[in-house]
């Protein structure tokens, strides 16, 4: 979030917390194109921490007037002493570790679920390379994305793959697999009909034989 702040050019409105004066009499273009500035880039930094929030914590922060008690309160809340944030980080490591992918998911709800854990921990203030969900995806995914992983084994470097291009080869995998799926429930179902079309058939001729053998015996 602090780096994000400073591309956008805000992150000292937060730092330094400074007070934005009233213009004097008679103030020059300079002094009122100033004031504008420091104004407006006090309101986007509010703006920005709003938005990176829950609804929850939203409520908790939206009464605080500056974005510097907004910024330590969010602190606090994620953070918490050195100690608490190492155990944090530690416990949040272990749950990406133990992750599996599921045969019931997709690429994109395992890739969400890694990326979730990262960010909690990036917000906490470690780092965590993408380059580690990637090798985490490549090792922890089912047998049936082999074929995309030998793939990309023999024509990219997998030292330097990106995430993205992971993700893209393994979605489009998933997507072709269940185009094949589709394409055999849809020819199955001719034969399907057929066969129940010929079970109704044999039921009638076996209850018309059996009302014809009741009326002889009469």
């Amino acid at each position: 979030m602090e780096a994000y702040l400073e591309a956008l050019d805000l992150w000292e409105a937060i730092e330094e917390d400074y007070e934005v004066l009233p213009l004097p009499d008679n103030p020059t273009v300079a002094q009122i194109r100033s004031h504008k500035e420091r104004k407006i880039r006090k309101a986007k930094a509010k703006s920005c921490l709003f938005a990176g929030v829950s609804q929850t914590i939203f409520t908790r922060v939206m009464a605080l007037k500056s974005a510097k008690s907004i910024w330590d309160y969010l602190k606090e809340e994620y953070a918490g002493d050195e100690r608490i944030r190492s155990m944090q980080v530690l416990n949040l490591m272990r749950e990406f570790e133990l992750q599996r992918m599921k045969e019931s998911e997709t690429i994109k709800e395992y890739s969400d679920k890694l990326l979730g854990i990262a960010n909690k921990v990036r917000l906490l203030g470690s780092d965590f390379a993408d380059s580690r969900i990637v090798k985490k995806i490549l090792v922890t995914v089912p047998e049936r994305y082999e074929a995309s992983i030998a793939s990309l084994e023999n024509t990219k470097d997998l030292s330097k793959i990106t995430l993205a291009e992971v993700l893209h080869a393994l979605q489009a995998q998933e997507q072709r697999r269940l185009t094949r799926q589709n394409h055999v429930v849809e020819g199955a179902w001719p034969s399907i009909t057929k066969l129940n079309r010929a079970k109704r058939n044999i039921s009638r001729r076996i209850k018309h034989q059996a009302i014809k053998v009741q009326q002889e015996t009469k």
